[in-house]
Formats: C-alpha cells, structure tokens, sequence
C-alpha cells in the first residue's frame, strides 16, 4: 500500500491581494514503512502540504489517496504537531488512550496498548502525570505515543522537536529514529532542521519558496542505524550541504521579504 500525492494545488484567495498560489503541482508517492522529511524556506508550504494530507485542509486541485488500500478499511492517520495538544485534564495514561476510545478495541487491548507505548517512550512512572507536571520532551513523548496508539497507516509530524531545546531536541532525535526502527510507520515529517532530516529519513524532498514545488528528492544512502556515527560524517555532511544548497537562495529570499 502506498500513500499517492497527485498534482496537488493549493491557492487561496484574498479579497485585497487577489490569489496566493501556497503549492503548485506537488506530486509523491510514500512507501511503506518510509519515512520521507519535508524541508524548505518558510513559507514554503510545508505544513499546508501535511494539513491537506492528513485531510484538515481542502485542495484546490489534485488528489491524494492510498493505492493497494483494501476498501472495506478506512486508512488511520495521527499527526504530531509542535505543540503536542495534550488535554491538560487527561493524565499521561488517558491522553494515550484517547484516540483508541471509538475503535471498538476491548479494553484489554487498549490497557495493553497504552502501557506498550508508555514503555517505548519512556514514560513508564508518569502513568498517573499531567501534561503541566511534565517537562518539554516529556509531554512530546506523550504527544508521540498518542499517535502510535492507534497503529496508524501514516503517520505525520509536524515540526514536533521544534519548540525544544538544543539538548532535548538531539536526545528526542535519537529517541524518535528508535521508536521508528522498532514501529516502521509511513511516515510523513516537516522540519525546519537539514540535520534532522538526514539523521531521521530515507528520502528528504525539498521544496522551492512560494508557490510551493519539488524542487529535488534526495535518497539519503545511509544505513538507518548508526548514521550520526563518525564513519558517516563526511557523507552526511555532503547531505546537508546539498540541501542546503538547494534552499539558501529561497531562504535568504524569505529573510528579506519577512
């Protein structure tokens, strides 16, 4: 089964400034078990890209669909945003059980399903928690584990180490890559960051300043494990450069235009 984004055009249109064309003719197809990182200027599209994928925003033209998706099952999808929108009344435990609670699943499954992920993302102790008794890293765990929960059939992240630390935001790159290697979703993630998208992705897609297009999809030829280790670093730098490369002009562009 594999996630098809078809000629995808999204405009909106503002009664001062006419039509702002956001992505223009984007077209990808996700793998199973890929993890495919999306990076660019701001303003580049790139969250709006996620938002029409995960069906919160409408498309102007195009279609995005699964092909090879047995019919008589609707495909799951869970989105991890930069602010993890854990419900401040909800301990650790029933955020994670939240969005299993209208999935028919006997409640055994679900109990064992939270505790599973509650253990994988290293919350074990902070069961009976709050999100305000939690710290940055913690309450992306959560956020995390929420999103897993229900074994989606794609999975997306936007920007969510973003708000972190410099410290806590390398610990949850290694944490994340883990989990992925052990879970394999299909995985969608924006990013800001060239670094975590080479360290995270099988396949890093660049997009140009507004309007929004492809403008290079670089295979990252790297083992999944062990990347960040010095025996890499020569190539994963030569990654970065090229991404970089790819971006600067758009992005100092975007600077400049504030």
């Amino acid at each position: 089964m594999q996630l098809v984004i078809e000629n995808i055009t999204k405009s909106y249109t503002d009664g001062k400034k006419g039509e702002t064309i956001a992505l223009e003719d984007i077209n990808l197809t996700i793998h199973n078990e890929e993890f495919v990182a999306i990076v660019g200027p701001s303003g580049c599209g790139k969250s709006t890209l996620l938002n029409i994928i995960a069906g919160l925003l409408p498309t102007t033209s195009g279609q995005i669909y699964f092909d090879g998706l047995d019919l008589e099952k609707a495909p799951i999808t869970s989105v991890v945003f930069q602010e993890t929108g854990l419900f401040p009344w909800r301990t650790v435990y029933d955020n994670i059980k939240f969005g299993m609670e209208h999935m028919n699943l006997p409640k055994k499954e679900i109990e064992d399903r939270v505790q599973h992920y509650i253990q994988m993302v290293g919350l074990s102790g902070f069961e009976s928690a709050y999100p305000h008794q939690l710290s940055g890293g913690m309450k992306q765990r959560a956020g995390i584990a929420r999103a897993l929960a229900v074994k989606p059939d794609l999975l997306l992240m936007d920007e969510p180490l973003s708000a972190l630390d410099a410290q806590t935001r390398q610990i949850m790159q290694e944490e994340l890559l883990n989990i992925w290697n052990t879970e394999r979703h299909r995985t969608v993630y924006i990013t800001h960051n060239i670094h975590e998208a080479v360290y995270l992705a099988d396949r890093v897609v660049v997009l140009s300043r507004r309007p929004g297009k492809i403008k290079e999809i670089i295979t990252i030829d790297l083992p999944r494990e062990g990347r960040g280790d010095k025996a890499y670093e020569e190539r994963f730098s030569a990654y970065q450069e090229e991404i970089w490369n790819l971006i600067k002009d758009d992005a100092l562009d975007a600077v400049k235009e504030g």
